[in-house]
């Protein structure tokens, strides 16, 4: 099990969800992965649904901002990674060509943080850490496993996020055009071109699971569609989703670092 303390600058540390309906996907992924919900007030009768994993936290659900909902745009999860500094992160990614959505702003005194689209569009939050780190469980079922950028200029990408975060990335063997990022010593996520022709630049956020046949089954039945898979990876087999609401994410089930 991959219990956290603490998280290493340049590290993926968070997921969380913007939802259309909250309390539906409250209740689809509580379903799907066995999540307990514990709803955090954020004022203005709003709130932000931690999800636990064993008492630890893992993700959380909220609700649309008011520009996304206008805009129509769909429900999406969000990744977030690990920086000493937000205002100092958000100033260097607009050096190297990225804009910043949302300036740093504090979390009240849980961390600081911004909103980013980088200079292929995109967007990713950088978290810098107060009283909390982000999840207390990854790389576990129902926790966080990878996080994955397409993107349709695939070195362009490298050169920015390595400039930005001090990432190390380096083709993986055995896949064409994937690369996997790496901190120090830990694989972080990877980098890959498009699957789908026309598909926007995004994160993908990956939740680990024991069963993937079972767990396809059961998000059909929750209302949720399987875009693509299984897929043997080799290494684990996988699957991209959507929720009912129209999140994608992805189930990952096999080998699984500590």
């Amino acid at each position: 099990m991959g219990e956290r303390t603490q998280y290493a600058p340049g590290t993926f540390c968070w997921a969380d969800l913007a939802s259309t309906d909250q309390p539906a996907a409250k209740q689809f992924y509580t379903s799907l992965f066995g999540w307990d919900a514990e709803d955090i007030p954020v004022g203005d009768g709003a709130v932000y649904s931690m999800m636990r994993v064993d008492g630890k936290r893992v993700a959380a659900i909220g609700p649309q901002g008011d520009a996304q909902r206008e805009a129509g745009a769909p429900s999406a999860w969000g990744s977030y990674v690990t920086v000493e500094s937000a205002d100092a992160s958000a100033a260097q990614a607009v050096e190297l060509g990225a804009t910043v959505v949302t300036e740093p702003f504090d979390v009240f005194d849980v961390g600081r943080m911004a909103v980013i689209q980088d200079p292929q569009g995109a967007v990713v939050r950088v978290w810098e850490p107060r009283s909390t780190i982000g999840a207390e469980l990854v790389n576990a079922p129902g926790a966080l496993v990878w996080n994955e950028l397409s993107s349709p200029d695939t070195a362009a990408s490298t050169a920015f996020y390595s400039a930005l975060f001090g990432w190390e990335v380096a083709p993986f063997e055995g896949m064409d055009n994937y690369s996997v990022i790496r901190v120090g010593e830990a694989s972080n996520g990877g980098i890959t071109a498009p699957q789908a022709p026309g598909a926007p630049p995004h994160w993908l956020v990956y939740f680990g699971v024991e069963d993937l046949d079972a767990s396809l089954a059961q998000l059909e039945e929750l209302g949720g569609a399987n875009i693509a898979g299984p897929i043997d990876i080799q290494i684990a087999r996988i699957a991209v989703v959507s929720d009912p609401q129209g999140a994608v994410l992805a189930l990952y089930d096999g080998q699984l670092d500590p």
